[in-house]
This record gives structure tokens, sequence and C-alpha cells, in this order.
């Protein structure tokens, strides 16, 4: 529920008065008596879905925007005609939920969108503890850089000042985004750059052998449903009053902890992790933007003015159609991505019932103990460059030729030269 007070302009009180009556609004008129151009306020209590189409039906009435006019959360309302009013909005609340009005949610923005000083300090702690946590390989401090990363604001504002047709709220929200992510990646390559410097990291340290790390090495075409989850619950927090802070962690789930990753990527030189993360971070901020555009879209939210209404939605269509393209493109390489894993689990899987085979022909007491494969490139497809095989063998038992047996079998089913390290440990079983 919302409680609603209008500044009657000189010369509208009747219309106003006519208009809430045609929509059976209890409402209070009171004179204004302050002298400037206002001379009443109407008072009003209105169910959430009521909202909207209230404020409409007012400004055709003549309460344009240069009217002052408050929409505050009510707790209780007990009235006949509010419940009247509650019924006559039962299908509108059913169908929308609790969707807040226009203007309410073009505040909730504004309100999100932080300082530009206090929007890039968090950004930055947010990266630096990302990195560490990466660092640390320690889930629960990059669960924590999320909870303080501001992103949510932006990210929500460009795509509702596109459907209601705001350019300056559309533009700060691309343009914090865009900081945003620079300032991350900035930050944590800082970071990871003076720790590796001044040897706070062990000495040879290979972030990809990190867990942490190697998650956001090679993305698939699941991150997408991260991303649109993300956008989709950002736009429906603002609309029904949900926790945005909770909302404001999914999506720095999304965008926080890759972004991290890309800054270790360049800080320690390594390519294949500077491009699987920052596709990660390019699909899920182009993701998140088109998922709420969408959404707010499929909500019904337009323009305050009729006559623009076909200029949000060439703008929305466009807008789009950009990030759908972009978002295309980028799953070709996701897709890559996911086949790689699919080629190197096959391979893999291929690799160990050859191996296998060809140590039960040479002894039946050989057993594979283990087996590694190492692909190497940056962008699939990859390569078969190196497999290790551990093989266990009865004491006393020769092990000569294993190693050329198992090269050749492997290379055979590879398609190519590969190189082959064969380790053979002695087995005794009581």
């Amino acid at each position: 529920m919302r409680l609603v007070q209008v500044m009657i302009p000189a010369g509208k009180r009747a219309a106003v008065v006519r208009a809430l009556d045609d929509e059976g609004v209890d409402y209070v008129v009171t004179d204004e008596t302050s002298g400037r151009e206002y001379t009443a306020v109407a008072t009003f209590p209105l169910p959430t879905a009521a909202v909207e189409p209230v404020l409409e039906r007012l400004r055709e009435a003549g309460i344009d925007e240069s009217t002052y006019t408050v929409i505050v959360a009510a707790e209780t309302v007990i009235s006949r005609r509010f419940e009247a009013l509650e019924d006559a909005y039962e299908e509108d609340a059913e169908r929308g939920g609790d969707r807040i009005s226009r203007e309410e949610l073009q505040a909730k923005a504004d309100d999100l969108a932080s300082g530009l000083g206090t929007y890039v300090l968090m950004t930055v702690i947010s990266a630096v503890i990302a990195t560490a946590g990466l660092l640390l390989d320690s889930p629960a401090t990059v669960v924590g850089s999320m909870v303080i990363a501001p992103l949510i604001g932006p990210a929500m504002s460009a795509a509702i000042g596109t459907v209601v047709d705001d350019e300056a709220l559309f533009r700060r929200g691309v343009r914090m985004q865009v900081l945003g992510v620079g300032v991350a990646v900035l930050a944590a390559t800082l970071f990871a750059f003076a720790l590796r410097s001044l040897a706070l990291v062990p000495p040879g340290l290979d972030p990809l052998e990190l867990a942490e790390v190697s998650e956001r090495l090679a993305p698939n075409v699941l991150v997408l449903v991260v991303a649109v989850g993300a956008g989709v619950a950002g736009i429906v927090s603002l609309m029904t009053g949900v926790s945005a802070t909770l909302v404001g962690v999914m999506i720095a789930v999304a965008l926080i902890p890759p972004a991290a990753a890309v800054g270790i990527g360049i800080a320690f030189q390594i390519p294949r992790l500077v491009v699987g993360a920052g596709v990660i971070v390019a699909v899920n901020v182009l993701s998140i933007n088109l998922s709420a555009l969408v959404m707010l879209w499929y909500e019904g939210y337009r323009p305050q003015r009729w006559f623009r209404e076909d200029d949000a939605r060439a703008a929305f269509l466009k807008r789009v159609a950009v990030l759908a393209v972009a978002i295309a493109l980028l799953s070709v390489f996701l897709g890559g991505v996911t086949y790689e894993s699919y080629v190197a689990s096959t391979t893999e899987s291929d690799i160990r019932a050859a191996a296998s085979d060809e140590l039960a022909a040479l002894n039946s007491e050989f057993e594979l103990l283990e087996l590694s494969v190492e692909r190497t490139g940056t962008v699939p497809p990859l390569e078969t460059d190196r497999v290790v095989v551990t093989v266990g063998a009865p004491p006393g038992g020769t092990v000569e030729g294993i190693a050329p047996a198992l090269d050749g079998r492997i290379e055979t089913v590879v398609g190519g030269e590969v190189a082959v390290e064969v380790r053979t440990v002695t087995v005794e079983r009581a």
C-alpha cells in the first residue's frame, strides 16, 4: 500500500477531485496556505497496483511533472472504500504482484546508484578481497567480496532508463558499469602484481592449480543462466521490494570474481585466464542488461508521456538487438569451451581405456593407477600435448617396453604426436 500526497495547482482542484472520485479513491483535500502557486493538498491511500493508473488519471486532470508529489509506503489502511479499491485492482495485483509505479522505480534506481567516490571505493575493496580469496582458494572470502560490491544500481539504471525514456539515467548506468568493471580489473591486477612482486604468495605459484581460479578459466554456456537469472532477479527486487542487497550479491557473483580472475591473469601473465575470465565478465554484463531490459518491458513499464513511447520502443529494440548480437558472438566462444570440455572428457576416457587394454596385453598384473592429460592452447580447440601414466607393477616384474607400447597406443587414439610419460610403481599386496 502507498500513501500519496499531491499538491494541487491553482485552478486544478475541481478536476483533481473529480478524477479521484471517478477512480473511487478515498481522499482528503486540505487548503495550502504557503502563498505559492498551489492552493490545496490531496492525500489518499492506494494499493500498490493502483498508483500508476491513478497518477496517469491525475496527469490528465492537470497534475504534471512540476507538481509536488510524494509517494510513501503505508503499513495499514482501514477503510471500506479502500477495500473496494483493492478489489478493483486485485486482478492487476495478481498478475503483476506488488509491481510499483514507474516513478517509484526511477526513484529506487537513483537511490541504488551511489556517488562516484563511494562507488569506486567499494568496487576497489570488493575486487581486492575477491583477488585475495581466489589466491587463497577460499570460497568464503570470495563470497564476502560479493556482499560489498555496489554493482546492482548501474545495471538496473541502464535498463530502467531505456524503458522510461530517461536518457540521462541510461547513460549514467552504462558509464558506471564500464567504470566499475574497469576499476575492478585494474584493482585486481595491481593487487595481484604487488603480491607477486613482494613474494607474498608462494614462489612459483600457479593460479590455475587453484580451484577458485580454474573455475573462471573455461566458461561454458551455463554462465548465461547465472547472468540472466541475476538480471531478472534484480528487476523483480526493485519492482516488488525484495531486498536489493541480497540480489546485488547475485549480480556481484556474475561480475566480481571473474573480473578479479582477469586481473590475476594479467599479473601472472596467463593469457588463457585473461581470455576465459574476460569472456565471462563481458557475457555476464551483457546478459544482465538484456534480461533486465526485457523483463521491464514485459512488465509494462513505459515513458510518462505517451507520445514518447515510440521513441522508447525504438531505443528498446535497438539496444536489445545490440545486446543479443554481442551475446551471440561471445556465445560462440562459450559453445567452443563447452564442446572443448566434452572433447577433453571423451579424449581422456578413450586414452584411459586404450592404456588399460595395452597394459593388460603386456602383462595381466600391470595396473593403471593414474592418468592425466594436459591440453595446451589459449582458445578452443586445445591440443593434447602431454599424457602422464602411472602404472602399478608386481615386485620383481620387468617394466621394459611399457613406455614405447603406451606411447604408440595413445598416439593412435589421439591421432598425432603426444609426449607420453610413464611412471612405474611397485605394488605389493598381502
